[in-house]
This record gives C-alpha cells, sequence and structure tokens, in this order.
C-alpha cells in the first residue's frame, strides 16, 4: 500500500520537466536577486566614500 501513495503522490507532482523548470526559475530569480542586493550595498558603500579605487 505505501508504494502506490508514493506513485500517486509522483504522479500528482507533474511532469519531471515541470519540476525542473520550477527548479531553474527559482535558482535564477535567487541569484537575481542576490545580484540586485550585492548592487545596492555596493551603491551604499561608494556612496558613503568607502570604494576601493
Amino acid at each position: 500500500m505505501e508504494r502506490y501513495e508514493v506513485s500517486q503522490a509522483q504522479n500528482q507532482a507533474g511532469p519531471w520537466y515541470k519540476r525542473v523548470c520550477w527548479l531553474i526559475a527559482i535558482w535564477l530569480a535567487s541569484v537575481v536577486a542576490l545580484g540586485i542586493m550585492a548592487s545596492g550595498i555596493r551603491g551604499i558603500m561608494h556612496m558613503a566614500g568607502m570604494s576601493s579605487h
């Protein structure tokens, strides 16, 4: 019975390619968000006179 429940849960999750696309989309969004945050912090540091050049 347990094997049937696991199989049924996998079928409800959707096709593997949709799950992979969601994984890539979430990863890409997190990388973009991190880049925006880093640029913002860098800009604030530059305005405060903390530049490396």
